[in-house]
């Protein structure tokens, strides 16, 4: 393995993370608003996505439930990518489109927020699930790139597009994840004050 082509990952990093500093700072901000409000009013944060994208959602609801830097109480985030029971149930009865959506109905409330990932854009269970989150009077948070897909066509005016700048999947999930990783520091600087 070339040491330069490892190099090079990094530099490509380095590089998409700069660019999606001056793009992405205010809808994230406007996120982390968003959620702690909903937080803040006793409701809890639903998050989805396949393949790297259900790990990272997997990954924020640790964050919240567990804590992220500073101990704090328990925050309720549900990953609905981990329940393997109800996923192949649901798959099995119904479509793998309906995995995300179903589980929206039956533990969505009015005001909760839904973390919606996908770096295409194309998911089709995801944009189910957004679609649902709708009729449940939810808020979506969703992260993208690639332009963001037909994701664009389901938000409505209400909910937030963090869309990375790039076209390569490597790139995007770095991004996200440090977008995660602002969330989880953002909500807890506004529960505990800046540190």
């Amino acid at each position: 393995m070339s040491v330069e082509r490892i190099q090079q990952h990094f530099r490509d990093s380095a590089a998409v993370k700069l660019e999606a500093l001056e793009t992405l700072s205010m809808p994230i901000a406007a996120a982390i608003d968003t959620m702690f409000a909903a937080l803040a009013n006793g409701n809890r944060i639903l998050a989805c996505g396949n393949g790297g994208s259900a790990a990272d959602a997997q990954h924020f609801a640790a964050e919240l439930i567990g804590r992220f830097e500073r101990e704090r109480p328990g925050l309720p985030a549900i990953a609905l990518t981990t329940d393997t029971s109800v996923l192949t149930a649901l798959a099995n009865d119904y479509s793998f489109e309906q995995i995300y959506s179903k589980q929206v109905w039956a533990l969505g409330q009015p005001g909760d927020v839904l973390l919606a990932i996908t770096t295409s854009g194309n998911s089709a269970n995801v944009l189910a699930a957004i679609e649902a989150a709708h009729e449940r009077e939810m808020i979506v948070v969703a992260l993208t790139g690639k332009g963001g897909g037909p994701m664009q066509e389901v938000l409505s005016d209400t909910d937030i597009h963090v869309c990375v700048p790039s076209d390569r999947t490597a790139r995007i999930q770095e991004v996200h994840l440090l977008t995660i990783h602002c969330l989880c520091d953002g909500i807890d600087a506004m529960l505990l004050g800046e540190d």
